[in-house]
């Protein structure tokens, strides 16, 4: 049963949590075109837990992703990331911030000079307390984990948007955020490499504490999740328990956005 997601920050204290927001309001557009996409979204997530999203196209849930990965400027609420205020954080804050989140959009945003080895390194790059080699030998790793270690030199053109899609994947991956943030990480692969996939990401959140949101329409990834959240029209709602994989209504993951 769902319920108003306003529990959903209950039962985790704020300050030991990877997200936190609370009464968190998002608009859109200016004067008569203004349009609320965000309405008193509370939440909070734990470092190890991971956490579903699904809800019809337009319901605000990219927004969220947005939002708490410090990628705009919070607008009302509050956004707590590791115990630092996103609300009136300059941009500056933001960016430092940012470095602890690992990104997954639907959009691949490879560098097309790039090989898959060094768009993932620079993933890798980002732990400047480790040597070169030490970075690119991880990246490797990840590259192999994702299905790809007989790619390694290919550059984006060369490769299918799936293992674009999972190039993306071990970038994110390779950072060793404490938070990991996905858009539909599933929607470009098979059903096999999409279930790899998500038992990465789980595996990275039990081993490494990392915080994992991941948005998805995707019914066979749902039983990885910890705890299955549902927007709709800008509100949140949560599952107090995930529903076994292949229990949930198909009505409810037939959109596409």
């Amino acid at each position: 049963m769902a319920i108003a997601a306003a529990s959903a920050i209950a039962s985790a204290s704020p300050s030991s949590a990877a997200i936190c927001t609370e009464g968190l309001c998002h608009w859109f557009g200016r004067g008569q075109a203004r349009r609320q996409v965000l309405q008193e979204v509370n939440l909070a997530i734990m470092p190890g837990e991971v956490v579903l999203l699904t809800g019809p196209s337009g319901c605000g849930k990219t927004t969220l992703l947005t939002l708490v990965g410090a990628l705009r400027q919070v607008q009302q609420g509050s956004v707590r990331l590791f115990g630092n205020e996103l609300h009136g954080a300059d941009r500056g804050q933001r960016q430092q911030l940012r470095r602890r989140i690992g990104m997954i959009f639907q959009g691949h945003n490879l560098l097309r000079c790039l090989s898959a080895e060094q768009n993932v390194q620079m993933g890798a790059d980002l732990l400047s307390d480790l040597a070169y080699r030490v970075r690119r030998d991880q990246s490797r790793e990840w590259l192999r984990a994702v299905g790809l270690g007989d790619h390694l030199s290919k550059l984006p053109h060369d490769l299918s948007g799936g293992q674009k899609q999972r190039v993306a994947i071990a970038r994110a991956l390779a950072a060793q955020p404490d938070l990991l943030l996905a858009d539909e990480p599933t929607a470009a692969l098979d059903s096999r490499s999409g279930r790899e996939v998500v038992e990465l990401l789980r595996r990275l959140a039990r081993e490494q504490g990392c915080a994992v949101l991941m948005v998805t329409h995707d019914p066979r990834i749902l039983d990885v999740a910890d705890r299955l959240l549902r927007m709709e029209d800008g509100r949140l709602f949560v599952d107090q328990v995930p529903a076994p994989l292949g229990s949930v209504s198909q009505a409810a993951l037939t959109a596409d956005g």
